[in-house]
């Protein structure tokens, strides 16, 4: 993905990429160290039966039992690599085909255009972007569980955010952190909140009000903290944490009001059309529950229809596709590195141990720290079970009885699942969209977590102390 400027005769110019420190290096040592864990690690099992209403199987409480382990050797890591590509294909061929189609809207002129007369309208009022973003999305990922579909939205939020003069890091905020507090929200989320309330013997998506509670306290605070960053960085750019890398993509020339050329009649109806695939898309996952392969179906329609109105040649829409794929083959790698770790954690058969060992660590304490265990045991977790409904199914059915034990409630337990499943995703090294999010805008890792540690203990501490309201009040 690149970030365009006009030279003197009014063309876009691309700006070259500049090398980072490729994230792949520490993803690599991850899955290092997830092999030498599968011969330090004793192996072990849960019975499992299946959850009804769901494809799922969960675990029956108490049935732990040591297995024969099954260690991964240095080849089957090799091997495990190509495993985990296969099992992210559905997201990478999605990342490919999103790239290309995005891409062809490039060619036509009409992104830069819009962009341009976006910035001139909005001089200096350019920080609502942020409120109006974390509302929206969070309150589509709180309803229809979008995590991975944001990386669609990706690109343009990055132009968007370059040109408005903030950074690379807010535009994976805006759209990651959102995903973030809608499934700790998770107001009628299906893919954890529903399995997870389902194993719980819970009606599906009660104790909405305190959810929605949640989700304005978690909403107000990241605004706050994201609209200071803004703020900042708008004032003074270089105080931006990702600074001396976006000034190699950043357009350098200065927007004059005077020399900005109105959106022609084509680039008008482009921008209608792709704009409104987006709104399409959302309100397709939300009422017909679409996922990647419609989503994917509906963006080539899109691109299609976009290069013919551009009057792009069939010949330039082909290469310009197969352009932005190549884009895309990072962040492709990345999420199949991700997938990587969770299966030879699984194969070997020390996932289990690893769920039964946190679970005996809550044994014995008072139901508000219980209630806070799970809320970090569950962050703990998720570095090794992405997946919100994954992990659903292998750690609530020993998570419920648990919490009977120790006099919390199974709503309250539910809310330390979701929290603990939501926030990590957005600092975990092993989180597929998060890194392929930072690999596609040019975020180095570290660069990343310089940025979010403080939202993450803000959120950590509002977490805790909800969790602390439910087990007084008996939330249920």
């Amino acid at each position: 993905m690149s970030v365009f400027k006009k030279n003197q005769e009014g063309a876009p110019l691309e700006v070259h990429e500049v090398k980072t420190l490729n994230p792949m290096l520490l993803l690599a040592c991850i899955i290092v160290l997830a092999v030498i864990a599968t011969y330090v690690v004793p192996a072990g099992a849960f019975d499992r039966v299946p959850i009804e209403g769901t494809d799922y199987e969960g675990v029956v409480p108490g049935s732990y039992h040591r297995i024969e382990g099954n260690p991964v050797s240095p080849f089957g890591a090799f091997i495990a690599l190509s495993l985990g590509l296969q099992d992210a294909a559905y997201v990478i061929f999605f990342l490919f085909i999103l790239g290309g189609v995005f891409k062809i809207i490039e060619i036509t002129g009409a992104l830069h255009a819009g962009i341009s007369n976006m910035i001139r309208v909005t001089a200096g009022k350019e920080v609502v972007l942020v409120p109006i973003c974390l509302i929206t999305f969070s309150l589509i990922s709180a309803f229809a569980a979008c995590c991975e579909e944001y990386l669609a939205f990706l690109p343009l939020m990055y132009m968007v955010c370059m040109a408005c003069g903030f950074d690379s890091i807010l535009a994976v905020a805006l759209l990651f952190c959102s995903s973030a507090i809608g499934y700790a929200s998770g107001m009628t989320q299906a893919f954890s909140v529903g399995i997870a309330q389902t194993i719980a013997e819970l009606p599906m998506f009660s104790g909405i009000g305190f959810r929605f509670v949640s989700w304005g306290v978690f909403v107000t605070a990241s605004c706050i903290y994201m609209m200071w960053y803004a703020h900042r960085i708008k004032k003074d750019p270089t105080k931006a944490y990702n600074f001396e890398i976006d000034k190699k993509f950043r357009d350098q020339e200065h927007f004059d009001p005077n020399t900005i050329e109105k959106i022609s009649g084509r680039q008008a109806a482009i921008l209608v059309i792709f704009f409104g695939t987006f709104i399409f898309v959302a309100f397709s996952v939300i009422k017909w529950g679409f996922y990647i392969d419609e989503m994917t179906a509906i963006f080539l329609i899109s691109g299609i229809i976009c290069a013919i109105i551009g009057r792009v040649s069939p010949s330039k829409t082909a290469d310009a596709f197969v352009d932005g794929a190549k884009d895309f083959v990072w962040a492709g790698l990345i999420i199949g590195m991700c997938f990587t770790v969770s299966g030879i954690l699984g194969d070997a058969g020390i996932m289990d141990t690893i769920v039964n060992a946190m679970g005996t660590i809550l044994s014995g304490l008072h139901a508000a720290a219980a209630a806070i265990g799970m809320f970090f045991l569950q962050d703990l977790l998720n570095f090794l079970i992405p997946s919100g409904s994954g992990q659903a199914a292998v750690t609530m059915p020993f998570m419920v009885p648990l919490a009977d034990v120790l006099g919390v409630t199974r709503q309250t337990a539910i809310l330390a699942f979701q929290y603990g499943d939501a926030f990590t995703n957005v600092v975990a090294p092993t989180s597929g969209e998060i890194m392929a999010a930072l690999a596609i805008c040019h975020v180095p890792y570290g660069k990343w977590w310089k940025f979010i540690w403080k939202l993450w203990v803000i959120w950590a501490v509002l977490a805790c102390t909800l969790l602390v309201i439910a087990t007084f009040i008996g939330y249920h």
